[in-house]
C-alpha cells in the first residue's frame, strides 16, 4: 500500500530540544508523541526508537539528530531531536539551524551545565528566534 500523501492544512513549526548531555532531551521527546498520540495527532516514538542508531544504543546517548513529526489542533510540528553531547556539537548545530523555536531541557537536579549555555549560544548564533525552559 502506497504511503499517503502529506496534507499541509496547517501551518508548519520546526521546534527541537537542546540542552545538555543526559538532560531528558529524547525523554521529553518521547513524551510528547506519547501524549499527543493518545488524541490521534502523532505515532508513538518511543525513547529506543528515537536513539536507535547501535552506538547510540550501546553508549546510551544522542549522537545524530532524530526527526519526528506531530501536530495539535492549529499546527503541525517537525521536531528535531538534538545530541546534547560535546563531541556531537556539529550535530547539534545542523539540527538547529533550521528551527523556529527551541525546546531548552534542563535537568532539575543538576540545574544549567556546560553544554546547556553552549546550546544557548548557538541556537542564537544560527539563527533561533525563540527558545522555552
Amino acid at each position: 500500500m502506497a504511503k499517503e500523501a502529506f496534507k499541509r492544512d496547517k501551518p508548519h513549526v520546526n521546534v527541537g530540544t537542546i540542552g545538555h548531555v543526559d538532560h531528558g532531551k529524547t525523554t521529553l521527546t518521547a513524551a510528547i508523541t506519547t501524549v499527543l498520540a493518545k488524541k490521534g495527532m502523532a505515532e508513538v516514538r518511543k525513547y529506543a526508537d528515537i536513539d536507535n542508531a547501535p552506538e547510540e544504543k550501546e553508549r546510551g546517548i544522542t549522537i545524530n539528530t532524530a526527526h519526528v513529526e506531530y501536530q495539535s489542533e492549529k499546527r503541525h510540528y517537525a521536531h528535531v531531536d538534538c545530541p546534547g553531547h560535546a563531541d556531537y556539537v556539529k550535530n547539534m548545530i545542523t539540527g538547529a539551524a533550521q528551527m523556529d523555536g527551541a525546546i531548552l531541557v534542563v535537568s532539575a537536579a543538576d540545574g544549567p551545565m556546560p553544554q546547556t549555555r553552549e546550546h544557548i549560544l548557538l541556537a542564537r548564533q544560527v539563527g533561533v528566534p525563540s527558545i522555552v525552559v
